[in-house]
């Protein structure tokens, strides 16, 4: 990655996660993170990850919510960042922290197995 496409990453980053904050008035998006940015080498695709605090169906709300406010957060970022074009936003679930939770939950479960082992011999 170029380091005008990692500065223009940081800056959609920053611009998006504010605008989730303070002004996204869509109900559907709840506790949202963005978890990373990745802009093409051209400047003209912007693939935003992002995570969501909730269950599958605040996962589809949020999805939804995202998906359908995409025209809005382009415009609002065109009017923030100096770019010729602004990018194409795509919106992608990042699910590494859910895959992380349940790595977590395994390891708890093999030392719970592991402390009721040891108590029983």
């Amino acid at each position: 990655m170029s380091q005008r496409s990692r500065r223009v990453s940081e800056l959609i980053h920053q611009e998006i996660s504010t605008l989730l904050v303070s002004g996204l008035k869509d109900p559907r998006v709840g506790f949202v993170t963005i978890t990373a940015v990745e802009v093409g080498p051209d400047l003209r695709l912007a693939r935003v990850f992002y995570s969501v605090i909730g269950d599958d169906q605040a996962r589809r709300e949020t999805e939804a919510g995202l998906k359908s406010s995409v025209s809005f957060i382009r415009q609002h970022l065109g009017g923030r960042l100096r770019l010729k074009y602004t990018p194409d936003l795509l919106f992608q679930y990042d699910d590494s922290v859910d895959y992380g939770s349940r790595i977590e939950g395994l390891l708890r479960e093999i030392k719970q197995e592991d402390s009721d082992d040891s108590e029983n011999t």
